[in-house]
C-alpha cells in the first residue's frame, strides 16, 4: 500500500462522495478478514494504516510463554529474546505479518470486503442525497409505463409515479421531461426507493418558489393552498414587505410567471388571492371572483355564513361546487353560502342589519371583480356558471 492508493481514495471521495476514512477502515477490515481466513482467527491481529502515506502494518499480539501451545497467540521466550532482549515471560510482543503470505482465497475475500463496502457507501450516500430532496420538486425523464404506474429516471436513481399520484387525464410519452414532487424516500438493499407525485398541493408551492424570486426569498409567503389537481388551484399569498404586491409578484408581467407554472401543470387553472388575518375578509377573497355581500365567521366552530347577490350565487358555488369547495379548503372553514333572496326569507338581513349597511354601498360595487386577486381563466368561470 502506498501513496498511489491514497490518491485513488481521494479521487473516490471526490467523485462518489465516499470518505477516505471510511475506505481506510474498510481496507483495515479486509486485511483482518484475510488474516482470519488464512490463520483461522484474527482476534489478536491489529492493522495500522498511515492515512497520509498509505504505509501499513499488520501486527499480531503474542504472549511470551515458556511452552507454546497456540502459535497464533503465543511466542516462546527464546524467540522473543531474539527479537529484543528486553522481553520476559508474560510480556506481549507485536509480530509483523507479511500480507504476501495470505493465500489466493484470503486475498480474494479481502477484495470482496472492500468492494462490498464501496457499494454500501455508494447506496448510503445516494439515499442521504435523496432523503434531503424529500418534499422538494425534481425533473425526471419518463421511461415507461409499469402497469398503470409510470417509471421515471431521475439521474442515478429511478422513481415511481403511482396511478394514485397522477393527474387524471395526463398521458406521458417515453423520454418526456416532467417535474414531480418527491413524496417519500425509503432505504432498501437495492438503493433508495422514491415515490413522487403530480397531484400534491405542495408541487404548486414548490413551482412558485422556483419561478417567483419573491416567494423563494421569503418576501412573499404562500399561506395556504387548495388544489383539485388537473382542474383548479387556489393559493393565498401574503407580503412581508409593504412595497411588494404579493399577487402581482406571483402573476408576473403579463402573467409570465403564473403562465409558466400553468404550462408545467398542463393547463390547470390557478387563482391567486390576498391572505387576510381576518377570517371574514379571507373567506370573501377565497370565494372570488364571486362578489360577497356579507360574511359572518365563527372562529371557534370554524364555520362561516356567506350571503351573495342572487346573480352571483352560481358563481360563488362554482361548477359542481368547486369554487366553494376550494374556498373551504383554503380557509379551513365550513362555508354556507346563501343568496340575498334566501337570506331575506330566513330573516338574516334583519338579524344582521344588512339593509342599512348596503344602503351605504353602491350596488355597482358588486359589478366589478374584486381588486388585487388573480383568477386564471375568469371567462371560464363566467361560462361555467352561466344561467341556463
Amino acid at each position: 500500500m502506498n501513496k498511489e492508493l491514497i490518491e485513488a481514495l481521494e479521487i473516490l471521495e471526490k467523485e462518489k462522495n465516499i470518505s477516505k476514512a471510511t475506505m481506510l477502515e474498510a481496507i483495515e477490515n479486509s486485511l483482518l478478514t484475510a488474516c482470519k481466513n488464512h490463520f483461522g482467527k484474527a482476534d489478536n491481529v491489529k492493522v495500522n494504516i498511515n492515512p497520509t502515506t498509505g504505509d501499513f502494518a499488520v501486527l499480531a499480539s503474542k504472549e511470551v510463554v515458556e511452552n507454546v501451545e497456540d502459535p497464533l497467540t503465543q511466542i516462546s521466550l527464546a524467540e522473543a529474546k531474539m527479537i529484543a532482549p528486553k522481553y520476559n515471560l508474560g510480556d506481549v510482543v507485536q509480530i509483523p505479518i507479511e500480507s504476501k503470505s495470505f493465500g489466493r482465497i484470503a486475498t480474494q475475500n479481502a477484495k470482496n470486503v472492500i468492494l462490498q463496502k464501496i457499494r454500501e457507501e455508494e447506496r448510503k450516500v445516494l439515499y442521504n442525497d435523496w432523503y434531503a430532496m424529500e418534499k422538494d420538486i425534481v425533473q425526471g425523464v419518463v421511461q415507461r409505463y409499469v402497469g398503470r404506474n409510470v417509471s421515471l429516471n431521475l439521474g442515478k436513481v429511478d422513481a415511481i409515479l403511482s396511478e394514485a399520484e397522477q393527474v387524471k387525464g395526463e398521458v406521458f410519452q417515453p423520454t418526456e421531461r416532467v417535474k414531480v414532487y418527491v413524496l417519500e424516500v425509503k432505504d432498501s438493499p437495492k438503493g433508495p426507493r422514491i415515490s413522487v407525485s403530480r397531484t400534491h398541493p405542495d408541487l404548486v408551492k414548490r413551482l412558485f418558489e422556483s419561478e417567483v424570486a419573491e416567494v423563494k426569498d421569503g418576501t412573499v409567503e404562500i399561506k395556504s393552498i387548495a388544489r383539485e389537481a388537473g382542474s383548479r388551484t387556489k393559493i393565498a399569498v401574503k407580503s412581508n414587505d409593504p412595497n411588494v404586491d404579493p399577487v402581482g409578484a406571483c402573476v408576473g408581467i403579463n402573467g409570465a410567471r403564473v403562465n409558466s407554472i400553468v404550462n408545467e401543470l398542463r393547463g390547470e387553472k390557478i387563482d391567486i388571492i390576498n391572505w387576510d388575518d381576518n377570517p371574514a375578509y379571507l373567506i370573501e377573497n377565497a370565494l372570488s371572483p364571486a362578489k360577497v355581500i356579507c360574511v359572518v365567521a365563527d372562529e371557534d366552530a370554524k364555520e362561516a355564513q356567506v350571503i351573495v347577490p342572487d346573480y352571483q350565487l352560481s358563481l360563488a358555488i362554482g361548477k359542481e361546487g368547486q369554487n366553494a369547495r376550494l374556498a373551504a379548503k383554503l380557509t379551513g372553514y365550513k362555508i354556507d353560502i346563501k343568496s340575498e333572496t334566501q337570506a331575506r326569507e330566513m330573516g338574516l338581513f334583519e338579524e344582521m342589519d344588512l339593509d342599512n349597511q348596503m344602503a351605504e354601498t353602491s350596488y355597482e360595487d358588486y359589478q366589478e371583480e374584486p381588486q388585487n386577486n388573480y383568477h386564471d381563466g375568469y371567462e371560464d368561470y363566467q361560462e361555467e356558471n352561466k344561467p341556463e
